[in-house]
């Protein structure tokens, strides 16, 4: 079993930033990919980051078009924790947004599907307004 746990979501006025982070604990060492999700209220659940290791020390990125530029996704593995730093916010990234780890090691075009995910945390809601 995997446990994520997000924090760091909230109320922030347009062009504010804030940072999301997922506190992994459990059976976390075969974890070769993570991500974020974000659904807005009434619509499916979105890609919007992910982080996939290079199998060397580090990790590759992936965005989706409408947060790229803006939000940068990072790893600590001392800490186990994922972050999504989110930058210029628009009222658009209002959603709930949540943590991922990806089953096995997925392609990059299989990380931007719900069903690639085998743990979810509980989500934070984040909402953007003046």
């Amino acid at each position: 079993q995997v446990h994520l746990v997000e924090s760091g979501g909230g109320l922030v006025q347009p062009g504010g930033s804030l940072r999301l982070a997922c506190a992994a604990s459990g059976r976390t060492a075969s974890t070769n990919a993570m991500g974020w999700f974000r659904q807005p209220v009434g619509k499916e659940r979105e890609f919007v980051a992910g982080w996939r290791w290079n199998g060397g020390s580090g990790g590759n990125s992936y965005y989706s078009s409408a947060v790229k530029g803006r939000f940068t996704i990072s790893r600590d593995y001392a800490k186990n924790t994922l972050y999504l730093q989110m930058n210029s916010l628009k009222p658009e990234d209002t959603a709930l947004y949540y943590c991922a780890r990806y089953r096995g090691s997925p392609i990059m075009s299989a990380m931007w599907v719900p069903e690639s995910v085998d743990y979810w945390g509980q989500g934070t809601q984040v909402t953007v307004s003046s």
